[in-house]
């Protein structure tokens, strides 16, 4: 005995995909970018035991580069 078989519903052609994201999925991911590229700008606040000085110059070289380019 055979099974009936569905044949699937006529695919759109001609039209994009129509896809709408909630605002929060952009802002989100923006937030968390500003929040980390705030820390990195700024290494005088972060407090880690044991790291590296050279890091934390490289880090201050390039905040004095970032903040001065407007000027």
């Amino acid at each position: 005995m055979s099974a009936p078989t569905h044949t699937p519903p006529h695919p759109a052609t001609g039209r994009g995909v129509d896809t709408r994201l909630p605002w929060w999925a952009l802002l989100l991911p923006a937030l968390a970018f500003a929040a980390l590229l705030l820390l990195i700008l700024n290494p005088a606040d972060a407090h880690a035991a044991g790291t590296d000085p050279a890091v934390g110059s490289l880090f201050e070289r390039i905040q004095h580069l970032v903040l001065h380019q407007g000027s």
